[in-house]
Formats: structure tokens, C-alpha cells, sequence
């Protein structure tokens, strides 16, 4: 059985808007001298924010856990009192485990110090040994590629540098827990897959992580389970996909499977082209009917040509709800309009996309209006989004979360070549099964 490393039991956060901390001695006459100007007073009707309100969960170890939310939701405040960072207003953290954090590029660093002695320093601050931290030296050098400056006083690092640092002292580190906060977003690609990895292998030899990022495609892929933070309260713990997917969905503000524009001037688009109307539906539905992964999808845009003699085709991006581009398509094979000058008018392109493709979830079209195959008139970001549903005729005995970005039904071919004893089969023995 799975010990509990982490209880959060109630937790909360209070904040006073407008507040000063008097941390030092400059700070403490600053304020009297304020005071006695008679500025810097609170009002009685201060304004009270909750950063965090009776926040509850546990962690076990060996757990990888999400936390997600939309800025400013707590997920930093969260990490910063499991650090002792912070201290709650009311309910408690209980902790049990060396905890290491990365909450802000080089958090612990001091810059007038080269990387070699940041890394005892961050050691010693953890807990460890200067035996400890030797024998991890190496690797910890490595990881960060940063070799050649490890004399060199940190405070000449490039951010890159500085980053790849604070993250490999934090993950090599023997810390039993790790809180990891939106940091990855500085490196590169190729740095963000290695500290992935990284992380992926924390969990492998038994410690606990948690990881708050905006990233949902790493969110998804990292973590079995995830948090879901929103101005302060948890509106959600549970699977990574369940969770993630109630999340995007719910920021999808503005959705709409349907738009119709009559009024030319103010219509979305340029001089040239603008639209009249958009919708997504199944091809033998309305915009406003269900669509499910069986449904053959159309896509429909209506527009207004104003100047004649122009080449036009339209170009569509869709993205799932994790913001991963599905497909991009033009009609390159239209076979009335393509090629040819478009006189001014009221034209209707339809894309249809095929059933059985698209997995279930919520998915995004942005639009460009292109001339002449290379010039964008205009770009409409999320113009459409619409939702395909899951249908309990295409999944057979399978109950589980079909993974993938798409979901194509597939011809497949089963043949019995032999028996076990050898005996002939006849030709018409074989069978053929579709999924």
C-alpha cells in the first residue's frame, strides 16, 4: 500500500490588496514616515482577495500530479506554502519527505556565486551532504550543459543557462519531493523534452512530483492524475484526461458551431473578402445537432467576394482541445472554382470531413482567407468549434479512454493459415473484421 507523502487539509490563503510588508528596517521608516504624512493607512473596507480557500487533497508517493488553472488560480501559491515559502491563512500541509522546488528560474541561486558553488549551496540548502552532492556533481553539470562556465559566476549566465542549471540541481538532487512550477516554458524544445524525461524518471525510482504548468499536452503526458485550481478553490481531482479535458472545455468562452454576419461593413475579414457565415455540422444535420465519432463532419463558410478577378481559397487549421493541430486543408481539388478568378459575389465553400476520423473531444478551426495560393487577406482564429461525442456503436466491447488524436476506422484482415494439428483450411475459413 502507497504511503501518503502529501495531505492538504483546508487550506487556504488570504491576501490584503494594497498591503506592505516591512521587512526591513528601510521599509519600517519608509512607513513612518507615511504614516506620519498621513498616506499609507488602510481602510477599514480594504479589499481581501483568497489566493487559496479550503484547498483539500493527498498525494501518495510515487505520484506524478498535475495542477492546472488559468493565471492568477493559486496553483503558484499552492506549491509556495508546500515549500514553507509561505504560510497558509488556515488549514495545514502535511509533509513528509525532503522536498526540493523549482518555483522561479534559479530560486536559492545567488548570483555572485559560479554554478559550481551554487550547486553545494542548493545542496546544503536541501539537506544533503557535501558527499551527497559530489557524487551527483557530474551529472548535474551535465544535464544542464553548462560545462565550460561552471566557474564562472552565475550571474553572467545566459537565462537559458541559468535555467538549465537551477532545473538539473532541483531534479538530481535526492529530494523525495519535487514541486515544479512554470519554468519549462523558458527553454527550448529541446530542453523541455529532456526535463520531461527527466522527471519521468524521478517518478520511476519512487518520488513524488508536482507540476504545475500550462502545458496540457506535458500535463497529459507526464501525469496519471490532475488538479484543477480556479480562483482559489480545486474544482476538480482526478484522472489527467477527465481533468483536462472539463478544463478546456470550459475556457472554450465563445464557442459557437454557428455564426452569421449580414451586415457587410462590419463583418470579419478585408476590404476584399468578408465573411457572412460560418457553422460546423454533421453533414446530414443541423449546427446545432449532436455530432458523433461515426458522423461524416461539414464545414461551411459563406463569404462575400468584393473584388473581382481574385484567386481565393480558404485554408483550415483544426486543433484538438489540447492544442494540437489535427489537420490543415484547402481545396486544392476543388474542381469548379480552384484556379480560376472569382467575379464579385456571394460564394459557399464546403469541407467535408470524413466519419470514423476525429477521436471524441472539442476541437478549433482557425480560418485564413488566402489570394493567389500565398497571400493571406485575413486570419480568424477559433472562427468554429465544435464538439464531437463519443457513440457506444463504435466501441465495441472497449470501455476504456481511446487514446490518439485521431480515431480512423480501419480495414483489417484476420486469416487462419493453420491449425494446430495440421489439418488444411479451407479458403473460405478466412474472416475479415473491421475496427
Amino acid at each position: 500500500m502507497s504511503q501518503t507523502v502529501i495531505r492538504v487539509e483546508n487550506l487556504s490563503k488570504q491576501y490584503v490588496l494594497g498591503a506592505l510588508r516591512h521587512d526591513t528596517l528601510r521599509d519600517q521608516l519608509a512607513a513612518g514616515m507615511r504614516r506620519l504624512a498621513g498616506r499609507g493607512t488602510a481602510s477599514p473596507d480594504q479589499n481581501r482577495i483568497w489566493a487559496l480557500q479550503d484547498v483539500s487533497f493527498a498525494v501518495d508517493q510515487g505520484e506524478i500530479i498535475g495542477v492546472i488553472g488559468r493565471n492568477g488560480s493559486g496553483k503558484s501559491t499552492l506549491l509556495k506554502i508546500l515549500a514553507r515559502i509561505t504560510r497558509p491563512t488556515r488549514g495545514r500541509a502535511t509533509i513528509r519527505g525532503q522536498v526540493g522546488s523549482l518555483l522561479e528560474v534559479g530560486t536559492g541561486f545567488h548570483a555572485e556565486l559560479t554554478g559550481r558553488e551554487n550547486i553545494y549551496l542548493n545542496g546544503a540548502i536541501l539537506g544533503m551532504s557535501r558527499q551527497e552532492t559530489q557524487r551527483k556533481f557530474d551529472e548535474i553539470v551535465a544535464f544542464a550543459e553548462v560545462e565550460k562556465f561552471i566557474d564562472t559566476p552565475v550571474k553572467r549566465y545566459s537565462s537559458g543557462m541559468y535555467l538549465r542549471l537551477a532545473f538539473a540541481v532541483a531534479a538530481h538532487l535526492e529530494s523525495e519531493i519535487l514541486l515544479v512550477d512554470e519554468v519549462l516554458a523558458v527553454g527550448d524544445a529541446a530542453f523541455q523534452k529532456k526535463c520531461l524525461g527527466k522527471m519521468g524518471s524521478i517518478v520511476d525510482e519512487g518520488r513524488t512530483i508536482l507540476f504545475v504548468s500550462h502545458n496540457m499536452t506535458a500535463i497529459q503526458g507526464l501525469c496519471s492524475r490532475a488538479i484543477w485550481l480556479d480562483l482559489g478553490q480545486m474544482l476538480e481531482d482526478g484522472p489527467t484526461q477527465q481533468v483536462v479535458s472539463n478544463y478546456l472545455r470550459s475556457n472554450a468562452s465563445g464557442t459557437h458551431a454557428e455564426q452569421t454576419w449580414d451586415d457587410f461593413a462590419s463583418a470579419p475579414g478585408s476590404d476584399e473578402v468578408r465573411l457572412h457565415r460560418v457553422a460546423a455540422r454533421p453533414r446530414d444535420g443541423q449546427p446545432q445537432d449532436a455530432i458523433t465519432v461515426l458522423d461524416p463532419v461539414v464545414l461551411e463558410f459563406e463569404y462575400w467576394n468584393q473584388q473581382p478577378g481574385l484567386h481565393l481559397n480558404l485554408s483550415l487549421f483544426v486543433h484538438n482541445e489540447q492544442g494540437i493541430m489535427v489537420f490543415n486543408t484547402a481545396p486544392l481539388h476543388e474542381p469548379v472554382w480552384h484556379g480560376r478568378p472569382f467575379p464579385v459575389g456571394l460564394f459557399r465553400s464546403v469541407c467535408h470531413i470524413p466519419g470514423s476520423l476525429l477521436n471524441d473531444g472539442t476541437y478549433r478551426v482557425t480560418l485564413l482567407v488566402v489570394k493567389d495560393q500565398a497571400i493571406v487577406l485575413s486570419r480568424h482564429a477559433d472562427i468554429l468549434t465544435f464538439e464531437v461525442q463519443d457513440s457506444s456503436a463504435a466501441r465495441g466491447a472497449w470501455h476504456g479512454q481511446w487514446p490518439g488524436v485521431v480515431r480512423p476506422l480501419l480495414e483489417w484482415e484476420t486469416e487462419l493459415r493453420a491449425t494446430l494439428s495440421g489439418a488444411p483450411v479451407e479458403r473460405d475459413s478466412s474472416t475479415t473484421a473491421r475496427s
